[in-house]
């Protein structure tokens, strides 16, 4: 019988979930940013140690930024697949949006609902106006699932990047919560619970 507990999610919705960062997953964590295709779609130029890994993970935990584990709840049980982060700026409501994914647990749509219960937390519950991000323009494959998840082209910074050895033009996109079109997994907890015979806190 396995002593390891059962993770903590948060919320869920179409067989992917959304949990709290762990410490005990670093390694797990490590192993997906050295994959060369997260290497380039984020434009890092090397890999890190696990070392440096380790050493960055109590800073990540410790910070103001908000980060999720990605679940697939397919397999049965709850499979740690790829980080959701929100960068934010508190003064305006804003945040920079950030996604990683195993490389085993590409292509088959959990980019896109992983996003979206981000950004449906992101609006119901921290109350930011906006999200944004920034992704290489020759990664077409990035930006369709920005754009099935709900953000919208804003701009571009011109060869602000490089994707396999060539300078290229960054895709600026945003979401707005106003815009958020998709039912509401928070919406749902939160107005589902409010008819029970608990009293009010």
């Amino acid at each position: 019988m396995s002593s390891t507990p059962e993770p903590i999610l948060w919320i869920s919705a179409d067989a992917c979930a959304l949990g709290p960062y762990r410490a005990d997953l670093v390694e797990t964590y490590w192993r997906w940013e050295q994959d060369p295709g997260l290497l380039v779609g984020y434009g890092r130029q090397q890999p890190e140690s696990l070392e440096a890994r380790t050493e960055g993970m109590a800073h990540q935990l410790r910070g103001d930024n908000i980060r999720f584990t990605v679940y697939d709840l397919a397999p049965g049980s709850p499979v740690p697949v790829g980080v959701t982060t929100l960068l934010p700026d508190h003064a305006v409501r804003t945040a920079e949006y950030v996604v990683m994914l195993a490389p085993e647990a590409r292509g088959c749509g959990l980019g896109t609902r992983a996003t979206r219960l981000t950004l449906d937390y992101a609006f119901h519950v921290t109350n930011l106006r906006m999200v944004w991000l920034k992704v290489l323009a020759p990664n077409t494959a990035g930006v369709r699932t920005y754009e099935k998840a709900g953000f919208r082209h804003a701009g571009a910074l011109r060869s602000a990047g490089y994707w396999l050895g060539r300078s290229c033009d960054e895709v600026l996109m945003d979401a707005l919560a106003e815009e958020f079109a998709y039912p509401s997994v928070v919406r749902t907890l939160v107005e589902g619970g409010a008819g029970s015979d608990e009293p009010a806190a």
